[in-house]
């Protein structure tokens, strides 16, 4: 982690292409260095040569880096294709570190579609807050990132986060089976949640849910009584952490596992993410939870779901 990016200087680019790319370059560099050199996951654009494969297609040059026989991939031969749905509530502009979660939610989700789509994978955006808002399809095709980039820039305006309805209005526009990533704080009624969550399992979606969170919302180091704002619905409330740090660390701990919980029961892959940790271990962590998935039996991987 010492060579990755510190998130405080990441966000200092203004090009929210360039902070992707940057990531995923980190990635790279570090995934030389790792037990997992050479792996082979969904993500790749890439498979190992198998004895009858046309030679013409080998990739000499990615033999002469890595020592290794890998066939190209066409474009009819992708068969990821996957949907990030985004959290555009106002709750996800608070920031303690002079950034704030939906820049580093956005930029989580920018390099995701980057690192897809330099594998070749179908790559599309969803944003919400109450309902379902964005709706970019699913695409790999010339241009398409640029167009995912474009809905990126919008600012966190929705009033409010509803979780169920946002997920069931995907579940219909989604026709084919794929990937869904849904990264969101979380900081809003968990009612619908878990139905609405069993739905995109039932209809074949895999699913990674990232809980994007500000390290001042997992600590509460305030030390001073203050008015603290709902910054979706403008409420101001007189609060002073020596008496009310304890009950809040609770209630928040309590809230974070139904999230965790509903995502264990359903055999969804979760990841808590602190927005001062490198874009890089998240992208990291999240290669290696799906080559462990990768790697169990079926019925291992989907029996937690009722």
């Amino acid at each position: 982690m010492a060579d990755y990016i510190d998130p405080a200087t990441l966000m200092q680019l203004q090009s929210l292409e360039m902070r992707a790319k940057h990531v995923v370059e980190g990635f790279q560099t570090g995934l030389n260095r790792s037990p997992f050199h050479g792996f082979s996951v969904e993500f790749t654009e890439y498979r190992q040569y198998t004895q009858g494969d046309d030679p013409r297609y080998l990739d000499w040059r990615l033999f002469a880096r890595t020592d290794r026989d890998y066939i190209k991939r066409f474009e009819d031969e992708t068969n990821l294709r996957c949907q990030i749905l985004l959290d555009v509530s106002r709750s996800m502009s608070f920031g303690s570190r002079g950034y704030s979660k939906f820049e580093y939610a956005r930029t989580l989700a920018a390099t995701l579609g980057w690192f897809l789509t330099t594998q070749r994978d179908a790559v599309g955006l969803a944003t919400f807050g109450d309902d379902l808002y964005e709706f970019v399809p699913a695409r790999f095709r010339p241009g398409h990132f640029r167009r995912l980039m474009v809905a990126l820039e919008q600012p966190p305006e929705a009033r409010g986060s509803r979780l169920n309805r946002p997920v069931e209005r995907l579940c219909e526009r989604l026709l084919r089976r794929g990937m869904v990533m849904v990264i969101a704080d979380f900081l809003a009624p968990l009612d619908g949640w878990f139905d609405s969550l069993s739905a995109l399992v039932a209809r074949g979606q895999d699913v990674i849910v990232f809980q994007v969170l500000d390290p001042a919302e997992i600590d509460f180091q305030f030390s001073d009584a203050a008015l603290f704002e709902d910054l979706e619905t403008g409420r101001q409330v007189y609060v002073d952490p020596r008496f009310a740090a304890e009950r809040y660390r609770k209630r928040l701990e309590e809230h974070l596992a139904n999230v965790a919980e509903s995502c264990s029961r359903l055999g969804v892959d979760f990841r808590r993410v602190r927005t001062d940790e490198p874009l890089e271990q998240v992208l990291f962590d999240v290669v290696r939870l799906r080559m462990h998935r990768k790697a169990m039996p079926r019925v291992a991987q989907r029996g937690g779901r009722r």
